[in-house]
């Protein structure tokens, strides 16, 4: 803590962190051990964050994150597409293929921001919006790599007609971006996926990521 912060947002801030990171959520006594203070600081932090919806307390008096936190996440979308739209309009261009970046929403994927290019005589229609599961799609299979590999670079995943037929996609996930999880790729007709383009799309996937951080 220096001077020009405030400690009561900070602890605030932590908790909401802390709620953040468990499924069951944590009890006043759990809050209070874990931020290191007494537990009428943490009802206080606790009440003030429920006004805001931020916070919300069960039956049992568990604390968990609130419904106003997704309110305030949906309008990171805006910003993440407005960071990443210039890489994805030069791998679209590049490769002349639809290319996306998609993050995690739940057990889905989404499509946030979408480039087609502009000098191909047809492509994949693919708009932002679209969802479909993590485990189906290059996008979303790149996002479950790298959850699953404990490496720094899980490289790119490539997939066929698993989410329109004829369609080929390739993608690398997101690496190195705190609060972000997601994907970008590129979808195409094709039988296959040209050998060229999965590591322009873990250069563009490079590039989004420089532009979060």
């Amino acid at each position: 803590m220096t001077a020009e912060t405030s400690q009561t947002l900070d602890r605030g801030l932590r908790v909401l962190k802390l709620l953040a990171d468990t499924d069951h959520g944590l009890t006043v006594t759990e809050l209070s051990n874990k931020l290191g203070v007494n537990r009428t600081v943490v009802y206080r932090l606790l009440a003030t964050l429920e006004q805001h919806a931020l916070v919300r307390r069960d039956l049992g008096g568990r604390a968990r994150v609130g419904l106003g936190v997704l309110r305030l996440g949906r309008q990171v979308h805006p910003l993440v597409r407005e960071a990443a739209l210039p890489a994805l309009r030069s791998l679209a261009e590049d490769i002349g293929a639809t290319a996306h970046l998609t993050l995690v929403d739940g057990a889905e994927a989404l499509a946030v921001a979408v480039v087609e290019p502009t000098w191909t005589d047809y492509h994949v229609a693919y708009r932002a919006g679209f969802r479909h599961p993590l485990d189906r799609g290059a996008a979303g299979r790149a996002i479950l790599a790298a959850r699953q590999q404990a490496v720094s670079d899980p490289g790119y995943t490539l997939t066929h007609g698993e989410l329109e037929a004829g369609a080929s996609g390739a993608a690398a996930p997101l690496l190195g971006v705190t609060g972000v999880e997601g994907s970008v790729g590129v979808v195409m007709l094709a039988d296959a996926v040209p050998e060229r383009v999965g590591p322009r799309v873990v250069d563009a996937a490079r590039e989004v990521a420089e532009a979060l951080r």
